[in-house]
């Protein structure tokens, strides 16, 4: 086994994406990482988060880099990684008080984003937090240029990525019957977005 994989966006992202978890997963017990890449996030946030378990995820490539960090850390609450894509995904590995992914929607493929949304619908208990992470454009705009050369670099690497607009996000949520509750504004342009699942009875 090599040296372990090292993400040098997720080491400076950490400190911000977790100001806002201590709030908004106070009341989480359990969590499912979308996306875990490395898995520098998870043992991160599961050492500062103590009071919920960390369930990983990601595709199987990225697994032994996941578990070195996992071993490493030695974490009672950050459990090692289930398979997941969620194009392809059908059955739900459990269900979850909050569902956690970052830098996921700009590279996946946008069949492959509304998959996401429907499968977290499916995986989160009501009331269940969705933080999701990321570059994002509001109502078709980019609130940078950078943004917008980054958008233009990821679509002519492949066609199926780039920047996601929230508000079509925020439609997928509702569809699944979640309600989008903050906008984070987060370093280097990026945002984060809670949605919250809402009960039966506020669906109706």
């Amino acid at each position: 086994m090599g040296s372990k994989p090292y993400a040098s966006a997720s080491a400076r992202n950490a400190a911000p994406i977790l100001s806002v978890l201590k709030h908004e997963f106070r009341a989480a017990v359990s969590v499912l990482e979308i996306g875990s890449g490395t898995g520098q996030h998870a043992v991160a946030f599961a050492a500062e988060l103590d009071h919920l378990t960390w369930q990983t995820s990601d595709l199987q490539q990225s697994h032994d880099g996941i578990n070195q960090w996992i071993a490493e850390a030695g974490l009672p609450n950050v459990l090692e990684p289930i398979a997941l894509d969620v194009l392809t995904a059908t059955d739900m590995p459990g269900s979850y008080d909050a569902v956690f992914s970052v830098n996921t929607a700009h590279i996946m493929s946008y069949a492959a984003v509304c998959r996401m949304f429907e499968f977290t619908a499916a995986a989160l208990h009501e009331q269940g937090l969705f933080f999701l992470y990321g570059p994002f454009c509001r109502d078709g705009m980019f609130s940078t240029a950078s943004n917008a050369a980054f958008d233009e670099s990821l679509r002519a690497r492949n066609a199926a990525m780039g920047i996601r607009d929230l508000e079509e996000l925020d439609a997928m949520a509702r569809r699944g019957g979640m309600l989008l509750l903050k906008i984070f504004a987060m370093p280097t342009n990026n945002l984060a977005a809670v949605w919250r699942k809402m009960g039966a009875d506020e669906c109706q």
